[in-house]
């Protein structure tokens, strides 16, 4: 069993003398609203979102994952690499914002070990030269995809988005997707809008295989606090 911190363990008996329900959801406002109240540590704490999906994993067509810009981002910094075949496009992207872009260069950098970077996109031709660090950037989920909107042609578009608030998400074996929806100095209001538009997301591109109910349990928590359930009322297709 996993030992947890004195703070978490802190934080968790507040919430319970307060009348919080852990085994309960509730309301995207209330759970944010708690998020907030027990984020207790020194530094500025992300708002964590994990959902539960009713997935068969080893199915091809149950392969949860793809990209979302949240309404508010996430108010983190995202550093993005770019693959390029040209210079004006080397260029471009290192206008909107990439710390580095480059072509087979870059390639050479990477597998000699720079990984400072949390997402990288590519141009589709750049993949034949990419694809050579699959075990590299592969174990990490940082391996451009189209379907995660990281193999694109207009790669300064790309990167806006992504510094912008863009994410990727990628449902585990167990069929769990995490997601960062915040920080604890958002407005309350601001999270509860980027959760729910993340939500009513995932509820629009449930596989059609699935049967049943798809979306199975959501937690939101800060990076040091406790999970509280909250509900999710939209209509699923």
């Amino acid at each position: 069993m996993k030992q947890r911190s004195k703070r978490y363990r802190a934080a968790a008996e507040a919430a319970k003398k307060a009348g919080v329900d852990f085994a309960k959801p509730q309301p995207v406002d209330s759970g944010v609203a708690w998020v907030k109240k027990l984020a207790k540590a020194k530094f500025t704490e992300s708002v964590d979102l994990a959902v539960h999906l009713n997935l068969d994993t080893k199915k091809a067509d149950q392969q949860f994952r793809g990209n979302f810009s949240l309404p508010h981002g996430t108010g983190r910094v995202v550093r993005v690499i770019a693959f390029v075949d040209d210079g004006d496009k080397i260029n471009a992207a290192m206008a909107a914002g990439a710390v580095k872009a480059g072509g087979e260069t870059l390639v050479e950098e990477i597998a000699a070990g720079f990984m400072d970077f949390d997402v990288a996109i590519a141009t589709p031709k750049m993949m034949r030269f990419v694809s050579k660090l699959g075990k590299v950037l592969g174990p990490r989920g940082l391996m451009p995809s189209p379907k995660s909107g990281t193999v694109v042609e207009d790669i300064a578009t790309a990167v806006g988005e992504f510094k912008g608030g863009k994410i990727e998400y990628r449902s585990d074996s167990a069929g769990n997707v995490q997601v960062s929806v915040g920080k604890t100095s958002f407005e309350e209001k601001k999270i509860a809008e980027n959760i729910t538009a993340f939500l009513t997301h995932v509820a629009e591109h449930r596989p059609s295989s699935v049967k049943g109910e798809f979306i199975k349990n959501i937690t939101v928590s800060s990076t040091m606090g406790p999970g509280i359930k909250v509900a999710f009322a939209a209509k699923e297709a």
